[in-house]
């Protein structure tokens, strides 16, 4: 982002000026072709078409380039990076998604040094191979698995954490790469899917929640797919006109995926008495996941067009790095 003229709000940056912003990428030794989307949006208006051109993108000039590195917004760059994970299947090259909480325009602003420490990581290969083949953030001195982080802050530079996996690697005056941490080479070929299903929603539940309102989420038209936001390792209310509502959304072959709303930690349906009867009428227990990455998860699995039965063991597996077996 950059100020405007009048110097009142922040709007969408000219990527095409990137070089006058960012003189030092001049002095690597790499070929760096920016390619910027017209009209340029903020993050807060990112939808699934923009992933689907993102992917679409990197599909086109993947075997030009080493490496790709995402310039975007930071309040839905956590979405937006889970969302490549999916779209990018047996992903050999890095895709780092970076961006600013201070504008470029600025003398503090921490743009500069996380774009070219990102130009770096992307290019960087050991053996022939690039080091990380997975789509990931790059902020603040970590590299982070994409579809493991969320925004955590607002105001600092540190905005991203992974609170369930380990960082990929660590910058100082080295870059650290944790490789035990990054996901192998796959032998397959890459793809790029071009499809995605947003008939999905979130169902954040909170004490004193009342019928209409989770009636009015489950009842929605065309309606496939629900990310069911529940408390600590999983848990929900036991109430009679709870339990029967969900159970007539699965009766409907509605896909309901479990997600806790803490940070840290994981969904383990059973543990507790609260969370045995979502587990015994089959709605899946999402793991480590986060509320992030199962939105997308489940936009990509309903859109192989699965039967009930296998569309809930595919949201079960661990797909891409997204979540702990």
């Amino acid at each position: 982002m950059v100020f405007e003229k009048a110097g009142q709000h922040l709007v969408p940056f000219n990527f095409t000026q990137i070089m006058d912003h960012v003189p030092e990428l001049r002095q690597f030794n790499y070929l760096l072709t920016v390619l910027s989307i017209e009209p340029a949006i903020d993050s807060s208006n990112v939808s699934v078409p923009d992933w689907l051109l993102l992917a679409q993108l990197i599909a086109e000039n993947y075997a030009d380039y080493d490496g790709f590195v995402v310039l975007h917004g930071t309040d839905t760059l956590a979405y937006s990076a889970s969302a490549l994970s999916y779209l990018l299947d047996n992903l050999q090259k890095p895709v780092i998604f970076t961006g600013a909480q201070v504008p470029i325009g600025r003398i503090r602003t921490d743009a500069r040094e996380n774009l070219i420490t990102a130009v770096q990581i992307a290019a960087t290969k050991k053996e022939g191979k690039s080091i990380v083949p997975e789509v990931c953030i790059y902020f603040r001195n970590l590299l982070l698995r994409g579809n493991r982080s969320k925004k955590a802050e607002s105001s600092r530079f540190d905005a991203f954490k992974s609170g369930n996996y380990p960082a990929l690697a660590e910058t100082g005056i080295e870059i650290d790469y944790n490789i035990k941490n990054i996901l192998p080479h796959p032998k397959l070929p890459f793809r790029a899917h071009q499809v995605l299903d947003d008939r999905v929603a979130v169902l954040k539940l909170f004490p004193g929640i009342t019928p209409q309102v989770v009636r009015s989420i489950l009842y929605t038209p065309e309606l496939r797919g629900v990310v069911l936001e529940t408390f600590g390792a999983g848990n929900a209310p036991t109430g009679a006109w709870f339990l029967d509502l969900l159970q007539e959304a699965m009766d409907k072959d509605m896909l309901i995926l479990n997600v806790s709303q803490c940070d840290e930690g994981r969904v383990d349906q059973g543990r507790y008495e609260t969370s045995k009867h979502l587990l015994d009428m089959g709605i899946v227990g999402g793991a480590d996941i986060t509320t992030e990455a199962a939105i997308s998860k489940l936009m990509y699995v309903l859109s192989l067009g699965l039967g009930q039965a296998q569309a809930n063991r595919m949201l079960s597996r661990n797909l891409r790095g997204e979540m702990t077996i």
